[in-house]
């Protein structure tokens, strides 16, 4: 900002973009199933909650799946945990399945099997933090609000500030620069997920995940290249200060929770309960497996029983 009489540029450039995204996104966004109006609010939040650290694309199935076997908060309730369990399937960090059910339950409970419609309820929620409840108010409800996630602080910071984003928990700065790019709506125009600051929000995320990604940007195939200061500037430091390095997975304490789960979801007929030899055979380091299987325990995930056998919890 500039305390001259000359043009806000970046305001100005803000409209470009965002002209510019919402064409793409009306040509190029992928048709997932929870998009475009076709699927409840509910949907959206459960959407919205397999999604984190999970590639959208991976989540269609299980979503798929899981919509048409509970498609609203009081059928999830009902629901056995071990089935619930069982449905996540590899989404990974299966404690979301479980929130999930609770957050249902209290959705069913309180709220008449509807979600509530502001901010501050949706945040009192089990397992909803600010990325969720803001993605539900603007996806769902077509509110306009800032959705901060770190597709839209990466091309926010690449095109408008010239800088990749510093990785972490979102800097206030970067919430201001989300709200203030903004568009206003005027919501008697247009259908709630056809309003300016959704699809915006929309499309800036996608183009994060698809185009402006972390560390090899299409950059020959982005809508917005011709305003991108970052780009103008040579991509300085791209793909530096990333939020953290990506983790390991083989022989860490994750992996063996999910061969001892995977395990449970596939017992062969009939079948319901693993005895200790068969989780021995699992993992050779007994000691880490029984760390494991206690983490599973306490976290709700499993149930240990009197000699020793382990289940999904009934």
């Amino acid at each position: 900002m500039n305390d001259t009489n000359e043009p806000n540029t970046e305001i100005e450039n803000a409209e470009a973009v965002a002209d510019a995204l919402a064409e793409w996104w009306h040509a190029s966004a992928r048709d997932l199933p929870w998009r475009f109006g076709r699927t409840t609010a509910w949907g959206v939040l459960v959407s919205e909650v397999m999604s984190q650290q999970t590639q959208m694309i991976r989540v269609v199935p299980y979503w798929n799946d899981w919509m048409e076997r509970w498609p609203d908060a009081v059928a999830l309730a009902d629901a056995a945990k071990a089935d619930v369990i069982t449905a996540w399937g590899r989404l990974g960090y299966p404690r979301r399945a479980l929130r999930l059910q609770e957050c249902a339950r209290v959705v069913a409970s309180d709220y008449d099997n509807k979600l509530p419609r502001t901010y501050d309820e949706l945040l009192a929620l089990l397992g909803i933090g600010d990325y969720t409840a803001s993605a539900v108010m603007s996806f769902a409800f077509g509110e306009r609000i800032a959705v901060v996630d770190t597709n839209i602080r990466r091309v926010l910071s690449r095109v408008f500030l010239g800088e990749e984003s510093l990785g972490g928990a979102a800097r206030p700065a970067e919430r201001a620069l989300a709200k203030q790019m903004l568009p206003q709506d005027d919501a008697s125009k247009c259908r709630r997920f056809d309003r300016p600051s959704v699809v915006w929000n929309q499309s800036v995320m996608e183009l994060g995940a698809t185009v402006c990604t972390a560390k090899a940007p299409l950059c020959e195939a982005c809508p917005v290249s011709g305003h991108c200061v970052f780009l103008h500037n040579g991509r300085p430091g791209l793909g530096e200060r990333r939020t953290r390095p990506r983790q390991r997975f083989q022989g860490t304490d994750r992996q063996v929770r999910g061969l001892v789960l995977n395990a449970l979801r596939n017992l062969p007929g009939g079948a319901t309960a693993l005895n200790r030899k068969s989780l021995e055979r699992l993992w050779d380091d007994h000691i880490q497996l029984d760390r494991c299987i206690a983490s599973l325990d306490e976290d709700g995930l499993i149930e240990i029983l009197p000699n020793a056998d382990v289940r999904l919890p009934v």
